[in-house]
């Protein structure tokens, strides 16, 4: 057992992102009955809403499983008291400051892991005292960090910079991803785009089947002004490149946002003028399986690769 797998009390050091509108409380109960950890993406719910599904959530694995929280969310008191109220066992935090609350989640006993962008976020969690560290690279869906760093890149830098437990996330969807990362200084792998396109995914069935269709290429970092995030290229990809293409300022931007646009795509599949967010090993991605079906294919390919990799040491 690895340092990720003792840490949050699993059998397999696999994460399961929390992804707006795609992580409810199925996605996680399958992952974390699987043997892996099934995170719940707090970030698309009202705070009711997000009690509703830790609990039935408990329900229905008795394995550990997590909340993701996005610590930007205007109601991030009342999240984090209902995570409290419920006791939560692991908390993934993103998108803010971890010192504001690692100290009170880890006073009551909940596992913290933040995720980051950059060695110099991570130096910065170790500071806040959280339990592990998640660093992604820019080919992951959804918000990006601004620095547009590839995972290969960023994990062994993150590696050299902290001592923390360490998990790899963008662009992972495979065992031998895994293991590319494992090589690198990783310790897990936090999973998003994979685990959005399974059944148990929340997301909408026309969203899935469009990211499955795509090839390399058809995701693009975009809304650079505001918060990177990589999108599909649609029409509303199309409109918001030329906006940004004339110099559009954040204000412009965010009109054409609205409210409601990734709810609009991922969710409720309009595909024409929805905000499509996937990652870039979507185009790897050619069926939707059963979540638990990921969690055991990757572990064989990962056993595999470990294997085949074993036979081709390099005499010096």
């Amino acid at each position: 057992m690895n340092r990720i797998s003792a840490l949050f009390g699993i059998r397999y050091p696999i994460i399961q992102a929390g992804m707006v509108w795609c992580s409810g409380w199925k996605l996680a109960a399958a992952v974390s009955n699987a043997g892996g950890l099934g995170l719940i993406g707090a970030g698309s719910m009202h705070p009711g809403t997000l009690r509703e599904h830790v609990q039935k959530c408990k329900a229905a694995t008795g394995q550990p499983f997590g909340v993701n929280v996005p610590l930007m969310y205007p109601q991030i008191e009342e999240i984090m008291q209902i995570i409290l109220e419920e006791k939560v066992p692991v908390v993934f935090t993103s998108a803010g400051n971890p010192k504001t609350w690692t100290a009170t989640l880890k006073s009551a006993g909940i596992k913290v892991a933040h995720v980051v962008s950059s060695s110099r976020f991570a130096i910065k969690c170790a500071e806040a005292g959280v339990d592990a560290v998640v660093a992604e690279g820019f080919e992951a869906g959804g918000h990006n960090g601004r620095e547009e760093t590839t995972t290969f890149a960023l994990i062994p830098q993150v590696r050299k910079a902290i001592d923390l437990p360490l998990i790899a996330a963008g662009g992972i969807g495979s065992g031998e991803a895994m293991a590319a990362a494992f090589a690198l200084g990783a310790e897990g792998v936090q999973v998003g785009t994979r685990f959005a396109l399974t059944n148990e995914s929340s997301a909408s069935e026309a969203f899935k089947q469009r990211c499955i269709s795509l090839n390399e290429g058809d995701t693009v970092l975009s809304l650079k002004k505001l918060s990177p995030t990589r999108l599909v290229r649609n029409e509303f990809y199309q409109q918001v490149q030329q906006l940004e293409d004339r110099g559009a300022t954040p204000e412009e931007l965010r009109e054409l946002l609205g409210k409601g646009r990734s709810k609009r795509g991922i969710f409720e599949g309009d595909l024409t003028e929805g905000e499509l967010e996937i990652g870039q090993i979507a185009s790897h991605i050619k069926e939707i399986i059963p979540a638990g079906q990921v969690v055991n294919e990757m572990i064989g390919q990962y056993n595999r690769t470990i294997h085949r990799l074993s036979q081709l040491v390099i005499d010096n």
